[in-house]
């Protein structure tokens, strides 16, 4: 990755700030729509999940502001730390006085009142890890041992994730680190030495489980089990389904009332394809894949591979995340829990994301960004 040309002007990526913020106000819109009802019966206060949310979009502004404005090239001094925080906590998740489990995951670090998911900072980690690695050493990638520390950096985190257990998240970050190998230089012939075991890897885990052989028979028939492992699927598709070209109206869901599990966090896109519509669910993924765009423009026009390789991780993590969240809830892949960025709801993952788009912000401020 050769440095810009000295005379190109340096233009801030404020169109991607602006894109942020609006896409978090979205959320916050729609998870007051999805959980009014579950939070009244549930909490006693139907603006619980909204407060919640809230907190989380405060916070994740401050950070923002804060990663805008830090120079990205002295996160390389972190990238030691970071790792080492994200295996201890990704550790601590096991530990029964710590880690807080639910629907039989530990996902989670309860300290007091408050809970830390520790996958969504070992996203970060590796984004940081590979981007610095690389940087240091950008002519090892086109040899196969070269790679070997960032397969081996994010082959442990996937390890850590897959026993909480998480698979969504575990596929998320395979898919980050080969993506990021990839925009590296790493040959092709290397890409597809590694896709393989990593496709046959997937397909034992799903024979490993019997839940997830559950989860797999529910997306090839939901019907056969329409009480049980198909239930989630189908109440995503009805949703989906009542909301046509333009929907039910804007807090007139009927999914959210008990039907849709997991309506304000995973299952979110369900309940927002039901009340705008497919019309308004094509200008709502523009908005997302928007931000996908400004993040590859920022990448190509940074300034140094440290940047490049920082801007694409960022991004390519929201696009997938992205990508396999909406394939779930519109059945087109065994469904898994995963977040929709910056949309569902979910303290840790706010605020990492905005944190990180902070960064891209401040990669586009030290690099040429055209329109």
């Amino acid at each position: 990755m050769k440095p810009l040309l000295k005379n190109v002007k340096k233009t801030s990526d404020y169109l991607l700030i602006i894109a942020v913020i609006m896409l978090a106000i979205i959320g916050t819109v729609f998870i007051f729509s999805a959980s009014n009802y579950s939070a009244l019966k549930t909490y006693g206060d139907s603006l619980y999940f909204v407060k919640k949310q809230v907190v989380g979009i405060v916070l994740g502004v401050v950070v923002m502001i804060f990663s805008a404005t830090f120079d990205y090239n002295k996160l390389k001094k972190f990238t030691l730390p970071i790792a080492i925080i994200s295996f201890i906590t990704l550790i601590l998740v096991f530990v029964p006085s710590i880690g807080v489990e639910n629907y039989g995951a530990k996902r989670w670090i309860g300290i007091g009142g408050l809970t830390l998911q520790p996958s969504e900072i070992a996203k970060f980690s590796l984004i940081l890890f590979s981007a610095t690695y690389v940087s240091n050493n950008p002519e090892k990638m086109k040899n196969f041992f070269g790679i070997i520390p960032v397969l081996l950096f994010g082959g442990i985190t996937c390890l850590l994730i897959i026993i909480e257990p998480n698979m969504s998240i575990t596929v998320c970050v395979a898919l980050l680190m080969l993506t990021m190998l990839f925009s590296a230089g790493m040959k092709i012939k290397h890409f597809v030495f590694l896709i393989i075991p990593v496709l046959i890897g997937g397909v034992l885990l799903i024979l490993a489980e019997p839940y997830r052989l559950n989860r797999l028979a529910a997306f090839l028939n939901p019907w056969s089990n329409p009480k049980g492992e198909g239930y989630q699927l189908l109440q995503s598709l009805y949703a989906l389904g009542s909301g046509g070209l333009f929907g039910v109206g804007l807090f007139n869901s009927r999914q959210k009332f008990a039907f849709l599990p997991f309506a304000e966090s995973d299952f979110i896109l369900s309940v927002i394809g039901e009340e705008i519509g497919f019309v308004g669910l094509f200008f709502f993924f523009l908005l997302l894949f928007f931000i996908v765009y400004r993040g590859l423009k920022i990448a190509y026009k940074s300034k140094d591979l440290f940047g490049f390789m920082l801007a694409i991780g960022i991004t390519m993590i929201f696009g997938i995340q992205t990508i396999v969240n909406a394939l779930v809830v519109t059945g087109s892949i065994p469904p898994t829990g995963l977040p929709l960025p910056l949309v569902s709801s979910g303290n840790t993952s706010i605020i990492i994301f905005m944190a990180e788009m902070g960064v891209l912000f401040n990669i586009s401020k030290q690099g040429a960004l055209t329109f």
